[in-house]
């Protein structure tokens, strides 16, 4: 008989149950080995961003910035104002919506119960630059590839991303549900994770109608300038969504998305052009959802973060996606 193979969100999800309930039952000890390995591998992932940044941007621009031209820019410049467009609309659904979800006594609640626990130790992985630097020196040696035509360098930054991409498919990704485990089981041994599941089940349901609101309005946009019903394009689209459901990589979903794109009347060139930079760079619901929960924590934890920062980390996580 053939193994069977879970995708990542089944396996989250079975993370996420046998976390909550082993946490119910088992000795702190054993919480904190769990709480040990997440220290460790919290520590690795914040070395790993930047590098994981600089790899994949530098490559993609230079892979495709010279030979696009005024195409990659303007797709570049409409992803990013969709993407913030996105993030404005999480912030003020969450300022009107969620203080309203998130019960004033829920934070002390949820900060006394029970008593904390510790990792056994910690290993210190300073990243070796700011996710900033990051950035800004993945688009500096992109566009540098893409101007120069620099084999050498290019090889190296090629090199470089099939490196960082082996760690997320063989280090990252797997052990990503038991660094999930790791995180419920503590709240369920500590008592916490009642209170927190009651909150954020709330708020996933607002993500998730908030998502199909930002797809009716994308896929109405599309419809007006095509001329065509906002409606059944988006149903063309389905097969794509639910790929993305069971894969959960855009990456991966690139060849559904691709076919389902032409079914809708989007032209060879202009679909086999956008639908793979847009897989990567054109992330309105991840960016909805990421803030959405950013400012759900913030709430709980009773964190005061004024209207400006928050502008500034739309912004910001705009580029970033």
């Amino acid at each position: 008989m053939k193994a069977i193979r879970l995708g990542l969100l089944p396996r989250i999800i079975i993370a996420i149950a046998l976390g909550i309930g082993l946490g119910l039952v088992v000795p702190d000890g054993v919480t904190r080995l769990f709480l040990t390995f997440n220290a460790i591998f919290s520590q690795f992932l914040g070395f790993a961003i930047p590098l994981i940044i600089l790899a994949l941007v530098a490559e993609a621009i230079g892979s495709i910035g010279h030979s696009a031209g005024k195409m990659l820019l303007l797709t570049v410049a409409i992803a990013y104002g969709s993407t913030v467009f996105s993030g404005y609309l999480a912030y003020f659904t969450g300022d009107a919506i969620f203080p309203h979800l998130i019960e004033p006594g829920k934070v002390e609640q949820l900060q006394s119960a029970g008593e904390a626990l510790t990792p056994y130790f910690t290993v210190e992985m300073p990243p070796v630059m700011g996710v900033m630097t990051a950035l800004v020196l993945a688009f500096i040696l992109g566009l540098g590839i893409a101007h120069l035509e620099s084999k050498a360098l290019k090889h190296v930054i090629v090199d470089l991303k099939d490196i960082i991409s082996g760690v997320i498919e063989k280090v990252i990704i797997p052990l990503l549900p038991l660094y999930i485990f790791g995180i419920f089981l503590e709240m369920a041994s500590s008592g916490k994770v009642a209170g927190v599941l009651v909150v954020f089940i709330k708020i996933i349901g607002v993500i998730f109608a908030l998502h199909i609101l930002l797809l009716l309005l994308q896929f109405t946009v599309a419809g007006v300038i095509t001329k065509k019903n906002p409606l059944s394009l988006l149903g063309n689209m389905l097969p794509a969504y639910f790929t993305a459901l069971g894969t959960a990589s855009s990456a991966a979903t690139i060849p559904v998305t691709l076919a389902q794109t032409k079914k809708n009347g989007v032209s060879d060139a202009v679909a086999s052009f956008t639908v793979p930079l847009c897989a990567t760079i054109h992330l309105a619901g991840s960016t909805s959802k990421i803030f959405a929960f950013a400012f759900a924590i913030v709430l709980t934890q009773g964190l005061s973060v004024s209207a400006v920062q928050w502008v500034g980390f739309i912004f910001m996580l705009g580029i970033t996606m």
